[in-house]
């Protein structure tokens, strides 16, 4: 149905705007475009009137001036659905227009004008009409007020910005989730692609290795165990033998040096005895016993020295032995761990090659997780300040974007009192105007006649002052056209008034007949 619709008003009609029936509640929300329409079949002579503006006032001006033409035409319109079609409900402005465009149908088949409509009306649907047009204007408060409306499109406008930024904010915080999980990744093929070189070059190091070992060869079948033993039972004999040569060059010194104490010995009495004949003979028997006494003692000390000087080259002799036998125990040892094989030698360098890749692997990984640590706190103060800067900025734009509302708000108000002030400024400028009117056309009458106003006179002049109608003619009612212009509607409208007032007089004095 709206697509109907809209090819009637934008081909047949050719309205000002093209109507879209998406946009079709929007369109029609201010009345102007109703209005238009009403236009179009000379049904609304003060189209001109009418504002496209989308505030309030605008809207209820442009419904207020629709709502009699609407009743004319019989489609139902109240404060209801003025209601639902400025507040852009779906399907109201939908049925208004469909009862219209069926209205408007019926007319074009009568051919009817507007006058002869409202002339056909009974007088009580008219007077109904009326009352419910002057109930409409009073009852603004169901229509919103545009201030209203404004700050409804504020704090939808702010409420859609905070989704955005709160979307904006999720959406970095997961690229920076995958972007923490993207360098995971690069670490851990890092890692991987290491440890796979690591591994490649531990087995090149194990096949030069492998290649390198010299297979011994097994030992001959001569090599049994009686020959083993006969080799450790010569090589005991050897050692014995060794050890008796000792011995014997050991006793041989010996004996030599108990030789030459007994020579020593028999050359030492002889000097004494020869000395003793020789002091008998010289001194007297006290003066020899006592260097016989000192030569004794002088022998004695001499072979206690001699003694200890025999020990002591003994002692020499056994450590030095000792020393001979650890030096050639040692030599034999240096010798049997030196006799290790090239595999063993390979197995050390090994050691000391994978001890050296460890040492390197340890370090790598220190100053990877200080790298890691570097880039965790550069990440975690990128993020901080990327927060600062979004929350100040967003800051900045709530401030100015109060600013415009402040502003906005000035304005709205502002117009309002000037409306306002219009309003009142017309409301008392008309019945400034009514007065004047009513003192001149008194004034005019007294001085024509001269005497007093008559009663009936001075109350339909009261009467049309009430209900704010010009008091002087505004244009001659005998010969009506076909089209009314606006200065006969308001002799008309005068009239009916009159005769209104005479027929309610009538029904309440009717004694006065």
């Amino acid at each position: 149905m709206s697509e109907i619709l809209c090819q009637w008003l934008n081909q047949d009609l050719k309205l000002s705007r093209t109507v879209s029936p998406k946009a079709f509640a929007k369109a029609f929300s201010s009345g102007y475009l109703i209005g238009e329409v009403l236009h179009k079949f000379e049904l609304q002579d003060d189209f001109s009137e009418f504002s496209e503006s989308r505030i309030s006032t605008a809207r209820l001006n442009n419904f207020s001036r629709l709502e009699p033409t609407l009743h004319l035409l019989g489609v139902q319109f109240d404060q209801n659905v003025a209601h639902s079609i400025i507040t852009e409900k779906p399907g109201a402005a939908t049925k208004l227009l469909y009862q219209l465009y069926i209205a408007l149908q019926k007319k074009k088949k009568s051919e009817r004008t507007a006058v002869e409509m409202q002339s056909m009306q009974p007088l009580g649907c008219f007077r109904l009409q009326n009352m419910k047009s002057e109930a409409f204007r009073e009852k603004k408060s169901i229509i919103p007020c545009q201030i209203n409306l404004n700050l409804m499109w504020v704090t939808d406008m702010f409420q859609e910005k905070y989704t955005q930024m709160k979307e904006k904010l999720a959406q970095m915080h997961f690229e920076n989730l995958e972007r923490f999980q993207k360098l995971k990744e690069e670490q851990r093929y890092f890692s991987m692609e290491k440890q796979r070189l690591s591994r490649r070059r531990q087995n090149e190091i194990m096949a030069k290795i492998q290649a390198a070992i010299i297979q011994i060869p097994k030992p001959t079948s001569n090599r049994t165990l009686k020959a083993l033993e006969a080799q450790k039972m010569l090589k005991k004999k050897k050692e014995a033998e060794d050890v008796a040569n000792e011995i014997k060059k050991f006793e041989a010194l010996i004996k030599k040096d108990l030789q030459a104490k007994e020579s020593a010995s028999k050359t030492s009495l002889d000097t004494a005895d020869h000395i003793t004949t020789d002091l008998l003979n010289t001194y007297s028997d006290d003066d020899y016993i006592k260097k016989i006494q000192k030569r004794l003692e002088e022998d004695a000390f001499a072979r206690e020295q001699r003694e200890k000087r025999r020990r002591r080259l003994l002692m020499d002799q056994l450590i030095a032995h000792e020393a001979q036998e650890e030096a050639y125990r040692e030599e034999q040892l240096i010798h049997r761990l030196m006799r290790q094989s090239q595999q063993e030698r390979r197995i050390a360098v090994q050691l000391m090659h994978v001890r050296h890749e460890k040492e390197v692997l340890w370090q790598n990984r220190i100053f990877r997780e200080k790298q890691y640590e570097e880039r965790r706190l550069k990440d975690f103060q990128d993020a901080l300040d990327r927060e600062a800067a979004l929350a100040k900025q967003a800051k900045i734009d709530f401030e100015e974007q109060i600013l415009r509302e402040k502003e906005f708000h000035a304005q709205i108000a502002m117009e309002r009192a000037k409306a306002s002030y219009k309003k009142h400024y017309e409301i008392c400028a008309e019945i400034l105007d009514q007065i004047l009117d009513l003192s001149t056309k008194v004034a005019d009458y007294r001085m024509l006649t001269n005497n007093l106003i008559p009663h009936k006179l001075m109350h339909d002049w009261k009467e049309l002052f009430f209900n704010g109608k010009p008091i002087y003619e505004q244009a001659s009612t005998k010969h009506l056209p076909a089209r009314h212009p606006a200065g006969q509607l308001v002799e008309l409208e005068k009239r009916d008034l009159l005769d209104d007032n005479d027929y309610e007089e009538y029904k309440v004095h009717p004694d006065m007949k």
